[in-house]
Formats: structure tokens, sequence, C-alpha cells
């Protein structure tokens, strides 16, 4: 018999969930670190407590009597590697629930409650801790509560620091009070609340442009020299829900449109009966300079612009005639920018975007691009 045959047999590898890059205990960690998160988001109906396989949400001790659901979801697109690249993940969270409960107050329903989905290669615990922050912090602006979520480790599905993020929340209106666009008629006014900045949509062209320029965006931007290129990029998107809903609930809302992908000519016509044309002047409000940087950096035709971008509006109101001058200051003194920007007419079903989408402040931030 050789030495060999003599020779105890070897014991097999032992396989861990650790080894093969998932780390259980730091999931863990992240869970209980994110509780107190969630537990600031209570609000009637949710304690916010994490750790059940789902969460509960009481309709009746929300004060609802004979409510109907409203459920969306959503991302934040490529926004979420801005964040990545420059180190900003404090605020993306509040982007991630705007884009959820604005699409809920257009139907007319209060957000109630939300969940998110982080998924990572690796866990970064600090990372993800400051990405929940934010959504916590999302969650308060809009008065809805944090009741759980998932956070998924997948080693191979993602390069190293690379995340992303959905977002899922549900609302209520009582029944006869939502908002389906059939309240609007011929000669309805359109009112259109000014955007924060680009919101959530169009950073795949805001990135190809800022690769192909050659943007610094931790220098002070062009346009204006108090604040970095970066902080205007990656400002969240603003939420219009705590704003909204009591003129929602008085009745004085016919409609309302969350300018998102597609802009303002594909976000209009989604609450507009057949019949009904929507004419918007985009002169009847000035585009901002991070606007105007953007379309002259890229040579942005306008109909692309409205296409792409807010274009300065980040959601637009259908009113009747006589409730406009009314609703534009009570709006203002809740602290909206406001803008008086088209009408609804007689035609097919749509939207027109007229006027230049190219004003003195784009002018001038092609100067500034080209001269200074």
């Amino acid at each position: 018999m050789s030495e060999q045959d003599q020779m105890p047999p070897q014991k097999p590898q032992s396989y861990s969930y650790a080894q093969a890059g998932v780390n259980i205990a730091a999931g863990n960690a992240l869970v209980k670190a994110i509780g107190p998160l969630a537990k600031s988001t209570a609000r009637p109906g949710a304690d916010a407590e994490l750790g059940g396989f789902g969460g509960f949400f009481d309709l009746k001790a929300a004060g609802y009597k004979d409510p109907l659901l409203v459920a969306g979801n959503d991302g934040v697109g490529t926004k979420v590697k801005l964040a990545i690249d420059h180190d900003r993940h404090d605020q993306i969270g509040i982007d991630l629930v705007a884009m959820c409960v604005n699409d809920l107050i257009v139907q007319g329903a209060e957000p109630l409650f939300f969940l998110d989905y982080f998924a990572t290669g690796r866990l970064d615990n600090g990372v993800a801790e400051r990405v929940v922050a934010g959504i916590a912090e999302g969650c308060r602006i809009a008065g809805c509560a944090l009741i759980g979520g998932e956070t998924a480790e997948m080693p191979g599905m993602y390069a190293d620091g690379d995340y992303d993020l959905a977002g899922f929340c549900v609302g209520a209106v009582e029944r006869g009070e939502q908002l389906t666009g059939d309240r609007v008629g011929a000669g309805n006014v359109l009112l259109g609340l000014a955007s924060s900045g680009v919101h959530s949509n169009g950073y795949s062209l805001v990135r190809r442009l800022a690769a192909d320029k050659g943007w610094k965006l931790d220098r002070p931007a062009l346009f204006d020299n108090e604040r970095l290129l970066i902080d205007f990029l990656i400002e969240p998107t603003r939420i219009y829900v705590k704003t909204l809903l009591p003129f929602i609930r008085s009745g004085r809302i016919n409609a309302l449109a969350h300018i998102t992908g597609g802009g303002l000519l594909e976000n209009v016509p989604r609450v507009l009966p057949k019949g009904l044309h929507a004419r918007i002047d985009a002169d009847s409000w000035e585009q901002s300079r991070l606007m105007a940087f953007l379309q002259a950096q890229g040579h942005i035709e306008p109909a692309e612009m409205a296409r792409t971008f807010n274009c300065g509006i980040g959601m637009i109101l259908a009113v009747e005639p006589e409730q406009a001058d009314s609703l534009t200051a009570d709006l203002t003194a809740a602290g909206e920018t406001v803008y008086r920007v088209g009408e609804i007419v007689a035609g097919e079903k749509g939207c027109t975007v007229t006027g230049s989408v190219e004003t003195w402040s784009a002018r001038e931030a092609w100067e500034a691009v080209h001269v200074g």
C-alpha cells in the first residue's frame, strides 16, 4: 500500500454565503441602524416599525371612511449614477420618494406608506444608511410612513460601489374625490408650479453632455458662481403633496399632471379627456439658468427640451378660470412659485408648446460658456 493510499480522505471545502460575497450580519446591522429613521416617519395608521415580513396600515386610524387605494412605483434613473460618482448619497432618497408620491397626488390620493428597494453588489452600510436617511426625509416631507423595504446584496450584478433604487407607495382618496381628468373642460386655465431643477428625468442626456463637454462638476457653475455645478444637478425633486392636498380636497383643482419623463408634451395629455387639447406658452415663464445652460450646451431644439426636461415646471394644474387668480395667490402663500402657462381648448387630444423655450437667460448662458 502506497503512502498516498494510507492518507485519510480530505474533508470537502465548506462554502458559506459570506464567501460568495453576501454579508448577512451587515444586512442585519443595517436594518437595526435604519429602524429609528423609519420610526421618525410614523403617522396615523402606521407606527413604521421594521422587522416583520410586511408592514401594516390602518386606514380607519388614518381617518378614511370609504377610500380608494392608489398605488405606484418608480425609480430615480441614472441620477443615481451621478450621486454615486460624486459621493452625494444623502438626498437621492428624496428623489425616490418624490417620484412616487407626486404620481399619487395627481390622482387626488394622499400618500400613506412607502417601501424601498436598495440593490447593490456589496453592501456598504455607511452609504446605505445615508440613502435610507434621504428616503425617510422624503417620507416626512410627503407625510407618509416608511413601513418596510428590501436590501439586496447581489455580487456580480453591480460594479463595485454601484447601487440602484426603486420605491413603492400606496395612497388613498375618498370615493368620489379622485382626480381622473373627467372634470377638465375647454376654457380651463393651466397653472404651472416651478420645479426645483432637473428633478429625476433626462439624466442620461445630462451625463452625456457632462462627459462630452468636459464639465467640472466640482467647480462653481458658469451661470452661478455661488454654487457648484453638481449642487444644481443633484438638487432633489420637489415634493408637492402637502401644498396641493388641501386644494384637491376642496375641489378647486380639476386635474394635475406630474411633469416627468416625456416632459410637458407627453405628460399633460395623460389627464385630458378625448377632444381636448392643451396649449402651453413657454414664454410665459422665464427659463431657469440651469435649464438654459443645458439647452445652450447641447444645442437642444425647443421641442426636444419640452420632451426631455421639465423646463422649470414640475407640476401642471388644470383649474376653472375663476379659480386661477385665487389659487395662484394661495399656492404662492404656501411656498410655491406659480405661473399661468396656458389653457385647454377643443381639439385633438394632445399638447402644443409654443414659444422659443430660449429666453434671455439661455443666451446669457451661451455667452458664459463661450466667453467666460
